[in-house]
């Protein structure tokens, strides 16, 4: 097979995998994520079978929808990429972008042991998904997925959480937004990434600013 044949076989494997997924993280999200990586890939030297193999198997088994267990993802990944015949350099690239690449992955440990110019892409583009608009529709579908809280004033949002209690974390969603969502910006690595993030970044502090307020019931 073809790089493209390659690619269209991906799809339709993730497109099945996740049909019952939640709709934060469904075939749409992986989705907008190819989306973004092919763009972002577009401004950046890399390979672009790796980060578009990575973008559509990242959440093939989302940890949280697994007991939080976080080899899952991987060996199926894995698995299905031996099944493509992907030469080994270049599944193996992509497994360490899956393990790597989640918000709370970087937690404990900001300087990950790995690194490489297509992490960053899929990355960039991952984090993208979790701004603006459909940054805030996914929080709360999965906020009411979870039976969390919109809002409660006396729970303070904890930014500064270890990756233990951020796996833990119930509280509500709107503490999410400080707990990660409006952290993201700062934590782009590419120039496309960090261009796209500032529109997102804003739309989400207006979003905050006009929820307070409906909240607090001012005009």
């Amino acid at each position: 097979m073809n790089d493209a044949e390659i690619v269209e076989e991906t799809i339709t494997y993730v497109r099945e995998a996740l049909k019952d997924s939640e709709g934060g993280h469904d075939w749409f999200h992986i989705q907008r994520v190819f989306r973004n990586t092919l763009l972002i890939a577009k401004d950046e030297e890399v390979d672009v079978l790796v980060v578009s193999l990575a973008a559509l198997l990242h959440d093939i088994a989302d940890p949280k929808f697994h007991d939080g267990n976080e080899e899952i993802g991987p060996e199926k990944a894995s698995t299905f990429l031996e099944k493509l015949k992907i030469p080994e350099g270049q599944r193996d690239h992509v497994i360490k972008i899956i393990r790597h690449m989640s918000f709370k992955n970087t937690l404990d440990s900001p300087k990950n042991p790995f690194d490489s110019k297509e992490l960053h892409v899929v990355r960039d583009a991952d984090r993208l998904d979790a701004m603006g608009a459909i940054g805030i529709a996914r929080a709360f579908n999965f906020g009411g997925f979870a039976g969390r809280k919109l809002y409660d004033p006396e729970i303070a949002p904890n930014p500064k959480m270890d990756k233990a209690a951020y796996k833990k974390n119930t509280g509500p969603t709107i503490n999410h937004f400080y707990e990660k969502l409006l952290l993201l910006k700062d934590l782009m690595h590419t120039k496309t990434g960090k261009r796209l993030a500032e529109r997102r970044h804003q739309f989400m502090l207006d979003f905050l600013e006009e929820f307070y307020n409906e909240w607090n019931g001012k005009a």
